[in-house]
């Protein structure tokens, strides 16, 4: 991924706004961590964070490489990252800034719902 964002960066004002959504399966799964016996909303809420610590790791890697980069998420830690608020975030991929959204809806068990409707 990095190596198609470097090329993204040497055209950085030909319009392209960048978001990222980002996962966090490698860490944690709620649902596996469910069936493990951890309570279902505290496995998601455990998932969520897992995506903010990639999302964290994949914005260094970017600033590193010279872009410029925001970590917005639907939980609220505002030591680490911002929260997601809709305006904010269309303004920071107008101005170019690749932006990472994590934790998902915030919202414990929604994805399982969704994916049962």
């Amino acid at each position: 991924m990095i190596i198609w964002l470097r090329k993204y960066n040497q055209f950085p004002n030909d319009g392209i706004e960048l978001g990222i959504v980002i996962g966090g399966g490698n860490i944690f799964r709620g649902e596996g961590l469910a069936q493990s016996g951890i309570d279902r909303v505290t496995g998601d809420q455990m998932g969520m964070l897992a995506t903010i610590i990639n999302a964290l790791a994949i914005q260094d890697a970017l600033e590193r490489q010279g872009m410029y980069a925001r970590v917005m998420s639907a939980l609220k830690v505002n030591e680490v990252c911002e929260d997601y608020i809709r305006r904010r975030a269309t303004r920071h991929l107008e101005k170019g800034r690749i932006t990472i959204f994590a934790a998902g809806t915030g919202i414990p068990i929604l994805q399982r719902i969704q994916q049962l409707l």
